[in-house]
């Protein structure tokens, strides 16, 4: 019997300036500790993407969003580690927020960061995937 891939829903929110939100994960998340990625996590059981990217967000960032997010990716990023392999749904948004407005509720911290810092940071495999994607696409350059 297979195993079902993980579903995972997850966002990227950008702000004024084209800062990506990236969550670094601390030494205790069970998929990639120790690496920058994307905010987000598992479908539960019963549950839709969508519902599950905006449960995610608030219980990652505090932010109590309900519509607004645009879908940009829908598939299984090619990565190595199998911890990181998935159905992969990624909703993107502007946010017209800061550091300031997020309550990290996982990991080690979560910030904007500016997407020409992302060859410094140690990133997931799906992010190090993801996010130069998206950085090269018509929703990105139209949010910022």
């Amino acid at each position: 019997m297979t195993q079902e891939p993980a579903r995972l829903a997850v966002v990227v929110l950008v702000d004024p300036r084209g800062w990506l939100l990236l969550q670094e994960r601390d030494e205790h998340a069970p998929v990639a500790p120790d690496k920058w990625g994307l905010v987000g996590g598992h479908v539960d059981p019963g549950e839709d993407f969508e519902s599950a990217v905006y449960r995610e967000l608030a219980e990652e960032t505090g932010l109590a969003w309900h519509s607004g997010l645009e879908p940009w990716f829908d598939g299984v990023p090619p990565v190595a580690s199998p911890a990181e392999r998935g159905h992969h749904r990624v909703w993107v948004g502007a946010a017209d927020l800061t550091d300031a407005d997020i309550v990290v509720g996982e990991g080690r911290q979560i910030v904007f960061v500016d997407p020409a810092r992302l060859d410094e940071l140690d990133l997931s495999q799906a992010a190090a995937y993801l996010l130069p994607r998206l950085l090269e696409s018509p929703l990105y350059a139209r949010l910022r």
